[in-house]
Formats: structure tokens, sequence, C-alpha cells
């Protein structure tokens, strides 16, 4: 058995720091960074109040009890890596609605062949995907713009987070769904293979989901 006195006695700044990240989720860039700021903080108070006369684990008490409970100050770091999630789900659904006009431009790719449908009932499906992909594009954009230049504004800082992740499952619902059944429509429609299927699912509704995860990680941390 080893003696108390050979037992290392914890530094209350890593332990506090160890508590700080476990409490914390959200992108890891943006969690490192939070969590170097701290401990910056953390070391410098030590510092200044060993140069004040307090032994070193004196000083790093008083540093950690100087710089908050982890109660009170862990809200403030969600918000921001809710802020960082927000952005990064913007980021995702404006990469996956800029690419659908390429994905489904006529005649380019295997799936997209046909000549449109003379059926109006596929007609109909296929104006209101157009106009739910485009709304929802512009207001992806929208919601980039609102999670990065727009949180100067302290209004929009404060409901950018939500109001993008909310946004954002509203889009990948409507189009997801209005994809699926443009194309099952089509199928029945003109007689075709599964290759419209298949390419929704693969370039619409995988895409979406990933948009959809990020967005739901954005209502956690708001």
């Amino acid at each position: 058995m080893p003696s108390s006195g050979s037992v290392a006695t914890q530094d209350p700044v890593e332990v506090y720091l160890a508590g700080l990240s476990r409490a914390l989720y959200g992108p890891r860039r943006r969690k490192a960074d939070l969590l170097a700021e701290a401990r910056d903080s953390l070391v410098d108070a030590t510092e200044a109040f060993e140069a004040q006369g307090m032994s070193a684990a004196e000083a790093a008490e008083r540093a950690v009890a100087d710089f908050g409970d982890l109660a009170d100050v862990v809200p403030g770091y969600r918000a921001e890596l809710g802020i960082a999630q927000g952005r990064r789900t913007a980021v995702l659904l404006v990469s996956v609605m800029l690419a659908q006009p390429i994905v489904w431009k006529e005649g380019l790719w295997s799936w997209n062949q046909h000549p449109p449908s003379p059926d109006s009932f596929v007609a109909f499906l296929n104006d209101l995907v157009m106009l739910v992909g485009t709304l929802s594009m512009i207001g992806s954009v929208l919601a980039l713009v609102a999670s990065s230049i727009g949180l100067r504004c302290p209004a929009v800082r404060e409901r950018a987070t939500r109001s993008t992740a909310r946004f954002a499952l509203l889009s990948c619902a409507l189009v997801s769904g209005t994809a699926i059944v443009l194309a099952s429509a089509s199928r029945v429609a003109d007689g075709s293979g599964p290759q419209g299927l298949l390419a929704v699912a693969v370039f619409v509704v995988a895409p979406l989901l990933l948009v959809s995860r990020s967005a739901h990680r954005c209502l956690r941390l708001a």
C-alpha cells in the first residue's frame, strides 16, 4: 500500500477544467478554444495570487473560486457552443441546397434523363419542389448570415441558434417530403425504374438527415 504522502494532490485548476469539459458538448474546435481560454485565465489568476504571497495550492483554489461555480459558468459556455453549432448547421444546409440544382439538372445524370412528365399532378409537384427548394435555399443563406455577421446584433445573437435549428428542421422535412413524393409520382406516371427514388435518398434525404442531426444539437445547446 502506498503511503498517503506519495499520493499526488490534484491540481484544483485541472479538476475544474475536467469538470467543465465533461459538462460541455458541441463543435470540438470551438470547445477546445473555450477550454484553452478558461485554462489561460485560471493560470494567469493563479500566478497573480502566487505573486501576492499565496502558496501554489492556495493560489489555484482562489483562482478557481473567483472563476465561478460550474453551475454558473457552464450555461454561458454552452450558449457559445450553440452559436458555433448553429453556424455549422447553416453551412451544411446551404451546401446541401446549393447542390440540388446541379443534382437535378435535366439530362445531366442517369436518373434525370426522362423528359418532363405530361401528368398534371407531377407537374404541380415539380413546381412545388422548386418553390420549396428556392425558399429553403434563400432561408439557409439568411440563416448563415444571421449565425455569422448577424451575431453582432444582440437581438439576433439571442435568437440565432434556436431560429437556425428550427428553420433547418422545417426545411429538411419539407424538402425531403416533397422530393420523395415527386420521385414516387414520377415513377408511377412514367413507368421509370427506381433510379429517381434512389437519387433522392442519396442526394436529398441522407444529407438532410445530417443537417437535422446538427439542428437537434443546436436545440440541446440553446
